[in-house]
């Protein structure tokens, strides 16, 4: 079986999710439950592991699940990081721009470039642009990152206007992060179901969401102001079937 939590996996972050998943395996062994003793890092393409029949946990993005993993992957739950504005399990995107930037809102940006981190990024992509939809905006796709921080810095340097960063991951990126310091925020998006926890389609979910939940309850507090987490919600897999998906970026070209 392998395990993973690749989501918010960097900085004093990595540390603590390793004392998180301890903890999961502790209270998966109370409940006679074999585990994995390390979680499984260094993955450069996610979705296979997502999809592996031997899958016991891993975290993912409310854009893979309901464009590539619904159907194929049992939602476990919903961690909760109490993101500021967002209900409980929910998250959203900060809008964040070069501090020397004059334009002052998400309007401002018609025609501007997005650095984004993956086409199928919920946070990075699908959320600002919903967003500029709605304002009767375009933003144009800019570089594609690989990864929030490389967005973080892709503006910093002056290769986008502006990016989505994930509010948690912003929230982590903030203290440790020079780049980050070179950005202000605009303002976000609005709040979607954050990124749940899967496991192999044929695998019961209840026993993991027990375990789950106590590990977190049960976190040192220092671990918990790292991580910011607070809890495992339930949230129905239609809840993140209905967030909206817009046009990819390839579909900009077309």
């Amino acid at each position: 079986m392998t395990a993973s939590l690749p989501m918010y996996d960097f900085g004093a972050a990595s540390a603590a999710q390793d004392r998180l998943w301890q903890g999961i395996a502790a209270e998966l062994a109370l409940r006679g439950l074999e585990a994995p003793p390390l979680l499984t890092r260094g993955m450069e393409d996610l979705m296979p592991h997502w999809l592996a029949p031997d899958l016991l946990m891993s975290q993912t993005c409310g854009s893979p699940f309901r464009n590539r993993l619904y159907g194929k992957v049992a939602l476990i739950g919903t961690p909760d990081y109490r993101v500021e504005g967002c209900p409980p399990g929910h998250y959203c995107s900060m809008l964040v721009v070069r501090a020397d930037d004059p334009r002052a809102s998400l309007a401002d940006f018609d025609g501007a470039t997005l650095a984004y981190n993956d086409p199928l990024s919920q946070s990075g992509w699908a959320a600002p642009q919903t967003e500029a939809q709605a304002l009767g905006i375009t933003l144009r796709p800019g570089p594609q990152t690989g990864a929030h921080r490389a967005s973080v810095r892709a503006v910093a340097d002056g290769a986008a206007d502006l990016a989505a960063i994930d509010a948690v991951t912003w929230r982590l990126l903030r203290p440790i992060d020079p780049d980050a310091a070179r950005l202000r925020v605009i303002g976000q998006t609005r709040p979607t179901p954050g990124l749940p926890l899967i496991t192999a389609q044929d695998r019961a979910t209840e026993p993991l969401f027990e375990a789950i939940a106590t590990a977190i309850a049960q976190l040192a507090p220092s671990d918990r102001d790292t991580l910011g987490l607070h809890g495992l919600i339930r949230i129905p897999p239609e809840a993140y079937l209905a967030v909206p998906n817009p046009q990819s970026p390839a579909q900009f070209a077309q």
